[in-house]
């Protein structure tokens, strides 16, 4: 029964899809609709149809919009594909920077958690030199509190020794040592829990990078080729064995 409405009424039907507040019919629709058939291509490339959608999917800025209007088109159709691959394009750069950008901020993370772990190791080193010096000195201040009582000659010695090996006041500094053995682990408390929060803003960051490049259709792609390819396979295993059934077929015949 389509083929038997005239073009006025299939030009209404068209102009109200387009036109409609709604938009039942975008440039994806009036492209489907254009290859149902020769007559539909051509009422559904007329300019009156596709300078609409020119203007209302990439208005003109004001500055320009008498210029655009004075200036004669000769294909409202062909502009708007123009205006469709210079926007296509567009939105390609800025998807292409806003990646860029996120590649940089994860790389960014990356050396900020080298330089914390480098801290770290730096900081533990310093923890285990001071807890044994500290454990040193206590043992000088051990020995030379054990010289105020009687002692075995040969153990009274080797204290002896441990007190003279040591050139600065034991006091002053065991309480030094013992600041900085306080501040080592301050430090190191510090830079873990900054640390874990560098960690936390990185897998934060690929995510939003795995969302930036996520692509269904050329994942779809991918996954349709892998089948293919095992079907491909599977058709390659099961011909030989074909035409050795065949074989014995026309053998026993």
């Amino acid at each position: 029964m389509a083929a038997f409405l005239p073009d006025e009424l299939w030009r209404h039907v068209l102009a109200i899809g387009v036109k409609s507040p709604a938009k039942s019919l975008s440039y994806k629709e009036l492209c489907c609709v254009s290859i149902a058939c020769r007559r539909l291509r051509r009422l559904s490339g007329e300019d009156s149809l596709w300078s609409h959608l020119l203007s209302s999917d990439f208005p003109p800025p004001t500055s320009q919009s008498s210029a655009s209007s004075s200036s004669p088109s000769s294909s409202c159709k062909a502009l708007y594909r123009i205006r469709f691959e210079r926007d296509k394009e567009k939105k390609r750069l800025a998807h292409r920077r806003a990646v860029m950008r996120k590649e940089s901020q994860i790389a960014e993370h990356l050396r900020r958690i080298r330089d914390i772990e480098a801290s770290l190791a730096r900081e533990s080193d310093k923890l285990k030199a001071s807890a044994s010096e500290l454990s040193n000195l206590h043992k000088v201040r051990q020995a030379s509190v054990a010289l105020k009582v009687w002692q075995p000659e040969v153990v009274r010695g080797k204290q002896k020794q441990m007190v003279s090996q040591c050139a600065v006041p034991v006091e002053s500094r065991i309480s030094a040592v013992d600041m900085e053995f306080r501040l080592c682990k301050q430090q190191i408390a510090i830079l873990r829990k900054s640390y874990e929060e560098e960690r936390r803003r990185l897998d934060a960051a690929k995510r939003e990078l795995e969302s930036i490049e996520y692509h269904p259709l050329r994942r779809c792609e991918r996954t349709g080729s892998n089948l293919g390819g095992s079907s491909s396979r599977r058709k390659e295993i099961k011909r030989p064995i074909d035409v050795e059934g065949y074989g014995k077929l026309a053998k026993t015949s």
